[in-house]
Protein backbone atom coordinates (compact mmCIF):
# COMPACT_ATOMS: atom_id res chain seq x y z
CA UNK A 1 0.00 0.00 0.00
CA UNK A 2 1.36 3.56 -0.84
CA UNK A 3 2.37 6.12 1.69
CA UNK A 4 -0.40 9.16 1.78
CA UNK A 5 0.56 11.60 -0.43
CA UNK A 6 2.46 14.89 1.34
CA UNK A 7 1.56 18.35 0.13
CA UNK A 8 3.25 19.31 -2.80
CA UNK A 9 6.22 21.26 -2.64
CA UNK A 10 6.23 24.93 -2.21
CA UNK A 11 8.58 25.13 -5.15
CA UNK A 12 6.38 25.03 -8.63
CA UNK A 13 9.37 24.07 -10.70
CA UNK A 14 10.15 21.01 -8.37
CA UNK A 15 5.97 20.29 -7.44
CA UNK A 16 6.10 16.07 -7.46
CA UNK A 17 4.12 14.92 -4.27
CA UNK A 18 6.31 12.97 -2.21
CA UNK A 19 6.18 9.56 -2.29
CA UNK A 20 3.97 9.55 -5.80
CA UNK A 21 4.31 6.19 -6.74
CA UNK A 22 2.28 4.60 -9.05
CA UNK A 23 0.25 1.14 -7.99
CA UNK A 24 0.28 -1.91 -9.88
CA UNK A 25 -2.63 -3.52 -10.58
CA UNK A 26 -4.00 -6.78 -12.05
CA UNK A 27 -7.74 -6.37 -12.52
CA UNK A 28 -10.35 -8.56 -14.42
CA UNK A 29 -12.78 -7.13 -16.60
CA UNK A 30 -16.59 -8.93 -17.49
CA UNK A 31 -16.10 -8.32 -21.97
CA UNK A 32 -19.61 -10.19 -22.03
CA UNK A 33 -21.04 -10.92 -25.18
CA UNK A 34 -23.58 -8.61 -24.94
CA UNK A 35 -21.82 -5.56 -24.95
CA UNK A 36 -23.33 -3.18 -27.29
CA UNK A 37 -22.13 -2.68 -30.44
CA UNK A 38 -21.48 0.93 -29.46
CA UNK A 39 -20.72 0.91 -25.87
CA UNK A 40 -20.36 4.66 -25.25
CA UNK A 41 -23.37 6.53 -25.33
CA UNK A 42 -25.06 4.59 -28.16
CA UNK A 43 -22.68 6.76 -30.35
CA UNK A 44 -20.71 5.59 -33.07
CA UNK A 45 -17.83 8.25 -33.06
CA UNK A 46 -17.03 8.41 -29.55
CA UNK A 47 -16.84 4.23 -29.28
CA UNK A 48 -15.13 4.28 -32.32
CA UNK A 49 -12.62 7.08 -31.16
CA UNK A 50 -11.80 5.13 -27.94
CA UNK A 51 -11.57 1.72 -29.81
CA UNK A 52 -8.90 3.50 -32.41
CA UNK A 53 -7.15 4.54 -29.49
CA UNK A 54 -7.13 1.12 -27.66
CA UNK A 55 -5.80 0.01 -30.59
CA UNK A 56 -2.40 2.35 -30.23
CA UNK A 57 -1.42 1.05 -27.07
CA UNK A 58 -0.02 -2.54 -27.08
CA UNK A 59 2.79 -0.85 -29.38
CA UNK A 60 2.65 2.44 -27.67
CA UNK A 61 2.67 1.14 -24.41
CA UNK A 62 5.94 -1.09 -24.97
CA UNK A 63 7.84 1.79 -26.49
CA UNK A 64 7.12 3.78 -23.97
CA UNK A 65 8.52 1.07 -21.71
CA UNK A 66 11.74 0.54 -23.77
CA UNK A 67 12.33 4.59 -23.25
CA UNK A 68 12.36 4.87 -20.14
CA UNK A 69 13.95 1.47 -19.48
CA UNK A 70 17.03 2.32 -21.51
CA UNK A 71 17.60 5.51 -18.78
CA UNK A 72 16.96 2.92 -15.94
CA UNK A 73 20.73 2.59 -14.70
CA UNK A 74 21.36 6.35 -15.01
CA UNK A 75 18.64 6.85 -12.10
CA UNK A 76 20.06 7.46 -8.65
CA UNK A 77 17.08 8.86 -6.77
CA UNK A 78 15.22 5.53 -4.94
CA UNK A 79 12.14 7.49 -4.88
CA UNK A 80 11.95 7.71 -8.69
CA UNK A 81 14.19 4.10 -9.11
CA UNK A 82 10.77 2.81 -6.84
CA UNK A 83 8.22 4.93 -9.54
CA UNK A 84 10.16 3.72 -13.09
CA UNK A 85 9.42 -0.07 -11.86
CA UNK A 86 5.77 1.05 -11.00
CA UNK A 87 5.89 2.77 -13.93
CA UNK A 88 7.01 -0.56 -16.54
CA UNK A 89 4.37 -2.29 -14.58
CA UNK A 90 1.52 -0.50 -15.32
CA UNK A 91 2.33 0.60 -18.85
CA UNK A 92 2.94 -3.63 -19.30
CA UNK A 93 -0.81 -4.25 -18.32
CA UNK A 94 -1.68 -1.54 -19.92
CA UNK A 95 -0.58 -3.13 -23.44
CA UNK A 96 -2.07 -6.40 -22.36
CA UNK A 97 -5.28 -6.08 -21.22
CA UNK A 98 -5.84 -3.42 -24.28
CA UNK A 99 -4.69 -6.03 -26.39
CA UNK A 100 -7.21 -8.81 -24.94
CA UNK A 101 -9.88 -5.65 -25.33
CA UNK A 102 -8.71 -5.26 -29.25
CA UNK A 103 -8.90 -8.93 -29.83
CA UNK A 104 -12.80 -8.88 -28.21
CA UNK A 105 -13.45 -5.59 -30.48
CA UNK A 106 -11.77 -7.51 -33.95
CA UNK A 107 -14.23 -10.62 -32.61
CA UNK A 108 -17.21 -8.18 -33.11
CA UNK A 109 -16.07 -7.14 -36.80
CA UNK A 110 -13.82 -3.67 -35.61
CA UNK A 111 -11.32 -3.88 -37.67
CA UNK A 112 -8.13 -2.89 -34.78
CA UNK A 113 -5.65 -5.35 -36.08
CA UNK A 114 -4.91 -3.09 -38.96
CA UNK A 115 -4.60 0.29 -36.81
CA UNK A 116 -1.99 -2.09 -34.35
CA UNK A 117 0.13 -2.98 -37.31
CA UNK A 118 0.38 0.93 -38.33
CA UNK A 119 1.37 1.98 -35.28
CA UNK A 120 3.93 -0.82 -34.45
CA UNK A 121 5.46 -0.12 -37.87
CA UNK A 122 5.78 3.36 -36.74
CA UNK A 123 7.02 3.05 -33.49
CA UNK A 124 9.64 0.63 -34.72
CA UNK A 125 10.66 3.27 -37.13
CA UNK A 126 11.18 6.01 -34.14
CA UNK A 127 13.23 3.32 -32.85
CA UNK A 128 15.44 2.96 -35.76
CA UNK A 129 15.60 7.33 -36.42
CA UNK A 130 15.15 8.75 -33.14
CA UNK A 131 17.86 9.06 -30.60
CA UNK A 132 17.31 7.84 -26.96
CA UNK A 133 16.60 11.25 -26.10
CA UNK A 134 14.25 11.96 -28.45
CA UNK A 135 12.50 8.96 -27.99
CA UNK A 136 12.56 9.62 -23.84
CA UNK A 137 10.69 13.26 -25.16
CA UNK A 138 8.43 11.29 -27.28
CA UNK A 139 7.28 9.20 -24.14
CA UNK A 140 7.49 12.70 -22.08
CA UNK A 141 5.21 14.43 -24.43
CA UNK A 142 2.33 11.54 -24.74
CA UNK A 143 2.05 10.82 -21.55
CA UNK A 144 1.17 14.73 -20.50
CA UNK A 145 -1.25 14.29 -23.55
CA UNK A 146 -2.42 11.28 -22.30
CA UNK A 147 -2.72 12.35 -18.30
CA UNK A 148 -4.48 15.32 -19.35
CA UNK A 149 -7.23 13.25 -21.25
CA UNK A 150 -7.51 10.57 -18.86
CA UNK A 151 -8.40 13.39 -15.96
CA UNK A 152 -10.26 15.74 -17.50
CA UNK A 153 -11.95 13.45 -20.73
CA UNK A 154 -12.63 10.47 -18.41
CA UNK A 155 -12.74 11.18 -14.86
CA UNK A 156 -13.92 15.03 -14.15
CA UNK A 157 -16.78 14.66 -17.13
CA UNK A 158 -19.35 12.03 -17.64
CA UNK A 159 -17.56 9.96 -20.09
CA UNK A 160 -17.74 6.97 -17.86
CA UNK A 161 -20.86 7.04 -16.83
CA UNK A 162 -22.02 7.17 -20.07
CA UNK A 163 -20.48 3.77 -21.27
CA UNK A 164 -21.77 0.20 -20.97
CA UNK A 165 -20.94 -0.99 -17.35
CA UNK A 166 -18.65 -3.45 -18.38
CA UNK A 167 -16.71 -1.46 -20.94
CA UNK A 168 -16.41 1.76 -18.27
CA UNK A 169 -14.31 0.28 -15.69
CA UNK A 170 -11.27 -0.58 -18.36
CA UNK A 171 -11.49 3.09 -19.53
CA UNK A 172 -11.65 4.16 -15.36
CA UNK A 173 -8.87 1.52 -14.62
CA UNK A 174 -6.72 3.17 -17.44
CA UNK A 175 -7.35 6.57 -16.72
CA UNK A 176 -6.47 6.53 -12.93
CA UNK A 177 -3.18 4.80 -13.63
CA UNK A 178 -2.26 7.41 -16.62
CA UNK A 179 -2.71 9.95 -14.19
CA UNK A 180 -0.64 8.32 -10.98
CA UNK A 181 2.64 7.66 -13.47
CA UNK A 182 2.21 10.70 -15.21
CA UNK A 183 5.26 12.56 -14.22
CA UNK A 184 7.05 9.57 -14.15
CA UNK A 185 9.00 9.78 -17.88
CA UNK A 186 9.57 13.86 -17.38
CA UNK A 187 11.09 13.33 -13.88
CA UNK A 188 13.62 10.11 -15.41
CA UNK A 189 14.26 13.30 -18.37
CA UNK A 190 14.68 15.62 -16.07
CA UNK A 191 17.56 13.64 -13.91
CA UNK A 192 19.49 12.36 -17.35
CA UNK A 193 19.73 16.21 -18.14
CA UNK A 194 17.28 15.77 -21.17
CA UNK A 195 17.31 18.72 -23.58
CA UNK A 196 14.56 21.65 -23.23
CA UNK A 197 14.70 22.39 -27.00
CA UNK A 198 14.39 18.20 -27.98
CA UNK A 199 11.54 18.18 -24.84
CA UNK A 200 9.29 20.82 -26.71
CA UNK A 201 9.99 20.35 -30.13
CA UNK A 202 9.13 17.07 -29.30
CA UNK A 203 6.03 18.03 -28.00
CA UNK A 204 4.92 20.01 -31.51
CA UNK A 205 5.81 16.75 -33.00
CA UNK A 206 3.35 15.06 -31.37
CA UNK A 207 0.96 17.50 -31.57
CA UNK A 208 0.90 17.08 -35.00
CA UNK A 209 0.77 13.19 -35.31
CA UNK A 210 -1.41 12.61 -32.43
CA UNK A 211 -4.57 14.34 -33.58
CA UNK A 212 -3.31 12.93 -37.59
CA UNK A 213 -3.35 9.50 -36.36
CA UNK A 214 -7.07 9.57 -34.38
CA UNK A 215 -8.46 11.11 -37.03
CA UNK A 216 -7.39 9.43 -39.69
CA UNK A 217 -8.24 5.72 -37.54
CA UNK A 218 -11.39 7.12 -36.71
CA UNK A 219 -12.64 7.91 -40.30
CA UNK A 220 -11.12 4.35 -41.14
CA UNK A 221 -13.29 2.40 -38.13
CA UNK A 222 -16.55 4.75 -39.59
CA UNK A 223 -15.88 3.72 -42.90
CA UNK A 224 -15.46 0.01 -42.28
CA UNK A 225 -19.04 0.34 -39.98
CA UNK A 226 -21.01 2.21 -42.38
CA UNK A 227 -20.99 5.25 -40.52
CA UNK A 228 -18.79 7.45 -42.48
CA UNK A 229 -21.98 9.55 -43.32
CA UNK A 230 -23.28 9.66 -39.76
CA UNK A 231 -23.68 13.41 -40.01
CA UNK A 232 -25.28 13.22 -36.41
CA UNK A 233 -22.81 11.79 -34.69
CA UNK A 234 -20.10 13.32 -36.19
CA UNK A 235 -21.12 16.59 -35.15
CA UNK A 236 -21.96 15.56 -31.38
CA UNK A 237 -18.51 14.15 -31.49
CA UNK A 238 -17.10 17.48 -32.50
CA UNK A 239 -19.62 19.73 -30.22
CA UNK A 240 -18.43 16.69 -27.42
CA UNK A 241 -14.50 17.66 -28.26
CA UNK A 242 -14.87 21.60 -29.06
CA UNK A 243 -18.16 22.68 -28.28
CA UNK A 244 -20.28 22.22 -25.42
CA UNK A 245 -18.47 20.56 -23.21
CA UNK A 246 -16.08 21.09 -25.20
CA UNK A 247 -13.90 19.04 -23.40
CA UNK A 248 -10.38 19.20 -25.69
CA UNK A 249 -10.83 22.80 -25.53
CA UNK A 250 -10.94 23.00 -21.73
CA UNK A 251 -7.43 20.97 -21.94
CA UNK A 252 -5.44 23.84 -23.86
CA UNK A 253 -4.56 25.79 -20.85
CA UNK A 254 -3.10 22.85 -19.65
CA UNK A 255 -1.54 21.85 -22.63
CA UNK A 256 0.16 24.83 -22.95
CA UNK A 257 2.13 24.73 -19.66
CA UNK A 258 4.20 22.28 -21.12
CA UNK A 259 6.38 24.50 -22.94
CA UNK A 260 7.14 26.67 -19.74
CA UNK A 261 10.73 26.19 -18.36
CA UNK A 262 9.30 25.61 -15.24
CA UNK A 263 6.77 23.35 -16.39
CA UNK A 264 5.91 19.48 -13.96
CA UNK A 265 3.00 17.70 -14.20
CA UNK A 266 2.17 17.42 -11.20
CA UNK A 267 1.60 21.31 -10.61
CA UNK A 268 -1.70 20.31 -11.96
CA UNK A 269 -2.63 18.19 -8.94
CA UNK A 270 -5.20 15.96 -9.96
CA UNK A 271 -5.09 13.73 -6.41
CA UNK A 272 -8.27 14.43 -5.34
CA UNK A 273 -9.76 13.22 -8.67
CA UNK A 274 -8.15 10.23 -8.93
CA UNK A 275 -9.26 9.17 -5.20
CA UNK A 276 -12.94 9.67 -5.91
CA UNK A 277 -12.34 7.74 -9.22
CA UNK A 278 -10.65 4.95 -7.88
CA UNK A 279 -13.35 4.47 -5.03
CA UNK A 280 -16.06 5.02 -7.98
CA UNK A 281 -14.78 2.56 -10.24
CA UNK A 282 -11.76 0.37 -8.69
CA UNK A 283 -12.90 -1.18 -5.88
CA UNK A 284 -10.67 -4.12 -4.57
CA UNK A 285 -8.14 -3.17 -7.27
CA UNK A 286 -7.86 0.48 -6.19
Amino acid sequence: MNAPAKPLHDNPADSRPAMMIPTVRRPEFDLADDVPKYWWDSDPVKTLMLSALSASFPAGERFFIDSVRHYQDRINDPELKTAVHAFIGQEAHHSKEHKLLNGYLEERGVGLGRLDREIQVFMDWMRKNLSPERQLAHTVAVEHLTALMAEEFLLKYSALDEMDPRMAPIWAWHAIEESEHKAVAFDVYKQIGGSELTRITEMAFVSVLFPLFSTLHLAQLMKEQGELTNVKSWLGGLNYMWGKPGVFRKLLPSYFRFYSPSFHPWQHDSRDLVEKAKKKWLGNWA
